[in-house]
């Protein structure tokens, strides 16, 4: 039986959750590949967390060149969060010949093309079902089972923290400051909840999983991202009104030789699928011209869900006989990204209750007016389809208007 070196780079919360699923699932992984997996050498600075583990403290450095340079290692893992150093340990690893397996698309999407480059030149792969979807399998989806279909759009509940925060908003009519401080009790959010609830998390998924689905490098810093910060009660009241869910959504749209991507807030009719994932759940739905629409849903983080994907790339990794690279990057095929011109329902919130007379208005200024709500002292409407270019035209001259939220019905 065949014996995989790994070396760690981290084994915080999600190291150590890799390292449990090795050891736990252990005969099931060499009945299942015909291998076993050693940990060789771990880049940690605490020494407590190997001893929780039963690993030897001389398996622990603070030298990344004794596990980059390692002889014996044939797998890095790096868990360390964050871009840098993440990033330019993963490139060593890789320029040394060592395949590396990550969950950390901070570090994957804003440097994909120079990590993949570096893998093909020296061999390696490069590996990262973990980083968009947690313990969701959405990129072998993506690279394998939906081969044979042009993804028309891909759209997913990517980001847990602010899943269930809005959730929560509309269960018990929370405002924003309450549903957060509840997530960060629950350890949904961290203490500075920028990441989260500002979109990036998301937006950084979204360039990883619509550059496979759309086979060109989206590249994030081309995503619109629009958080759920200034999402009130008022919004998830009258949107349900209407028959509405709201969701932070990322989005991806195949328009011809443009790409639509963004990520924001975007109510979804009550019977949408994924109107009904609740608490810090994710979801991805997907749209192929041969297989139809596709969702996927499950755990889209944490450490034993997070680690499930990190092993199934283990093992991947560990039988492959040639490794994958993406084909847009050697191609030069980079997306260009449009949303100005994207047409999208909106749901508008205003002052007053007057909502015929705010609908005349509206539809003098060419908004077609399809739902209306009222709530207290509040009203809303949802217009049909429209690009954000003629909204903006539409509402410059008119007043009152407290939001515009994207809406997919």
């Amino acid at each position: 039986m065949k014996t995989i070196k790994l070396g760690f780079l981290g084994l915080g919360n999600i190291g150590s959750g890799v390292a449990r699923v090795l050891a736990a699932n252990k005969t099931l992984l060499q009945e299942e590949s015909g291998l076993t997996f050693e940990i060789v050498k771990v880049l940690e600075r605490d020494p407590s967390r190997l001893e929780a583990l039963g690993l030897a403290p001389s398996l622990r450095t603070e030298k990344i060149e004794e596990v980059t340079d390692h002889p014996d290692i044939d797998i890095i893992i790096e868990v360390l969060g964050g871009q840098e150093p993440a990033a330019s340990f993963m490139r060593r690893a890789l320029e040394h010949g060592k395949t590396v397996v990550t969950a950390n698309k901070s570090a994957l999407a804003p440097t994909w093309e120079i990590l993949d480059s570096a893998a093909k030149q020296s061999g390696a792969g490069l590996y990262f079902e973990a980083s968009a979807g947690g313990g969701i399998p959405v990129i072998d989806v993506l690279n394998h089972s939906m081969q044979a279909n042009h993804i028309a759009m891909i759209m997913g509940i990517i980001n847990g923290t602010t899943n269930y925060m809005l959730w929560r908003m509309k269960q018990e009519h929370m405002s924003y400051d309450q549903a957060l401080k509840e997530a960060q009790e629950l350890g949904y959010a961290e203490p500075d909840p920028t990441f989260d609830v500002g979109g990036k998390d998301a937006a950084f998924k979204l360039s990883i999983l619509a550059s496979l689905a759309m086979r060109k490098h989206v590249d994030v810093e081309d995503i619109a991202c629009v958080g759920i910060t200034e999402i009130t009660p008022q919004d998830l009241e009258l949107g349900g009104e209407m028959g509405m869910t709201l969701k932070l959504l990322g989005i991806a749209k195949d328009q011809g030789d443009e790409v639509e991507a963004h990520v924001y807030p975007t109510f979804l009719p009550d019977s949408h699928m994924m109107s009904a994932v609740t608490d810090a759940f994710n979801a991805i739905f997907l749209t192929g011209d041969m297989v139809d629409d596709v969702m996927l849903y499950g755990r889209g983080a944490g450490a034993l869900p997070t680690a499930s994907a990190i092993v199934s790339d283990i093992v991947r990794a560990s039988k492959a006989q040639r490794h994958e690279y993406q084909r847009f990057f050697a191609e030069g095929n980079k997306a260009k990204v449009n949303n100005k011109k994207a047409a999208s329902r909106y749901f508008l919130r205003f002052e007053g209750e007057d909502t015929q007379s705010l609908k005349t208005a509206l539809e003098e200024k060419g908004l077609k007016v399809m739902k209306t709500a009222t709530a207290a002292g509040q009203c809303a409407v949802l217009i049909d389809q429209v690009s954000e270019e003629e909204l903006d035209r539409a509402l410059a001259g008119c007043t009152g208007c407290l939001a515009a939220i994207h809406a997919e019905v």
